[in-house]
C-alpha cells in the first residue's frame, strides 16, 4: 500500500499504478551526492607476524570437533527467511527534520548522520515532505562566485521551502519489487515507511534493497 502526504494531510492511498497520476508528486532528479568536507583516508596499516613465528594450523579433526561444539553452543540454526516485504530491509527509527527548522541546521544534521534525506515532520509527528541533500545546495549555484549570496540566502530558509511535497510513502507490509518499481518510476532515493494516517515507522532506501541483494538472507521478489 502507498500513500501521499502534503502539508495538509493525505492526498492518496492505493496502488503504485495510480501514483503518477497524483499530478504533484513529480519524478526528481537524480540525486547526487554533495561532500561537506574533505577528510584524507587514513592508510591501512598490516601488521605481519615475525618470522617462524607462525602459529601452527590444527588437526583437521580437532578442528571439526571445535566447530561442532561451537555450534552446540549457538544452539539450533534457523532456517534462512526470504526478504518479500519492506519491513524486511528498511531502516526503522528513522532521522527525521523539522518544516520550521533552517536549511543550515538540516544540512549538518544530515551530514553528521552520514544520510543524504531524512523525512519531514510536523508538530504532530506526521509525514509532511522528504527533504534531500541535493534539494539544499542545488549545484548550478555552487560554480558562480555572484551565487554565493543566494547560496547564504537559502541556507536560512526553512526546510518547508525546500523539502520534497507532497511526499509518497508506503507501508511496511508492501512487496519490495512493488517499490522498487515507484523508486524506479519517481527517481526518488527512498520513502518514508508509514501507516495509513502518516505516522512514521522507518524509511526505506535504494541502499537498503541493494544491501538486501547482496545480504543472507535471500532477497526474493517474487515468491
Amino acid at each position: 500500500m502507498f500513500f501521499v502526504f502534503g502539508p495538509a494531510g493525505q492526498m492518496y492511498r492505493g496502488g503504485p499504478d495510480r501514483l503518477a497520476q497524483v499530478t504533484p508528486v513529480r519524478r526528481v532528479q537524480r540525486p547526487q551526492a554533495l561532500r561537506t568536507r574533505t577528510t584524507d583516508a587514513e592508510p591501512t596499516v598490516v601488521v605481519e607476524p615475525p618470522a617462524g613465528d607462525a602459529t601452527p594450523s590444527r588437526p583437521a579433526r580437532l578442528q571439526q570437533a571445535l566447530d561442532s561444539y561451537t555450534q552446540t553452543e549457538q544452539g539450533p540454526v534457523q532456517a534462512r527467511q526470504p526478504l518479500t516485504q519492506v519491513a524486511d530491509v528498511m531502516t526503522q527509527g528513522a532521522l527525521s527534520v523539522q518544516p520550521d527548522a533552517m536549511v543550515n541546521d538540516a544540512w549538518q544534521k544530515l551530514a553528521e548522520h552520514r544520510i543524504a534525506q531524512a523525512p519531514v515532520l510536523n508538530a504532530q509527528g506526521l509525514v509532511v515532505g522528504l527533504l534531500l541533500r541535493a534539494d539544499m545546495a542545488p549545484l548550478d549555484l555552487l560554480p558562480e562566485p555572484g551565487a554565493i549570496r543566494q547560496a547564504i540566502d537559502l541556507a536560512h530558509r526553512p526546510v518547508a521551502d525546500v523539502m520534497f511535497s507532497p511526499v509518497p510513502t508506503v507501508s511496511a507490509d508492501t512487496e519490495l519489487r512493488r517499490l522498487a518499481r515507484v523508486l524506479l518510476d519517481t527517481g526518488l532515493p527512498g520513502l518514508p515507511v508509514t501507516d495509513e494516517l502518516g505516522r512514521l515507522t522507518g524509511f526505506v532506501s535504494r541502499t537498503d534493497i541493494l544491501r538486501a541483494v547482496a545480504a543472507d538472507p535471500p532477497l526474493d521478489l517474487w515468491s
